[in-house]
């Protein structure tokens, strides 16, 4: 156990997070999606919504909230989007403190969008179509201001 970290993210949930670079995708699905058939690393939380899983994920990343659209969502067999889609762009937006984009993605697309990304994560949510790709976003260093460098311009003249 870490502290201030979401229980929910264990070790190897964990360290392909670290893994993942700016731009990077990774895919949060619901119990129908065909997980494994994608052929990248599948780490299954159990019986957690999609929603709670990415609370804790976004805990720890950012969304690239540069980008058009950092979240693909999979649209319904109509093309809609679904509630736990206004879910989870609500909790983005909240966390990351502006207003996030996403684009739906018809089943099949999403298939193939979900070949390319860094992992699966896996949950028993039991709401179809509860798919979501994120794209990772830059992490920011914090601003510390450095004495020396602060006070080596008024002292060069």
């Amino acid at each position: 156990m870490l502290l201030g970290i979401d229980p929910l993210l264990d070790g190897t949930l964990l360290e392909i997070l670290d893994h993942m670079g700016h731009g990077d995708r990774i895919a949060v699905v619901d119990r129908n999606y065909p997980a494994f058939s994608a052929e990248r690393p599948v780490v299954q939380l159990g019986n957690v919504s999609t929603t709670r899983a990415l609370e804790a994920i976004f805990s720890v990343i950012p969304l690239d909230v540069a980008a058009a659209s950092p979240l693909t969502c999979m649209a319904d067999k109509h093309g809609a989007s679904r509630p736990s889609h206004h879910e989870v762009v609500a909790l983005a937006t909240h966390r990351h403190g502006v207003p996030v984009s996403f684009e739906l993605a018809p089943r099949l697309e999403f298939y193939g969008l979900a070949r390319a990304v860094h992992a699966v994560v896996r949950t028993l949510d039991d709401r179809p179509y509860s798919c979501f790709i994120l794209q990772k976003g830059v992490i920011e260093d914090p601003v510390i201001e450095d004495p020396v460098v602060a006070d080596s311009s008024a002292t060069t003249r």
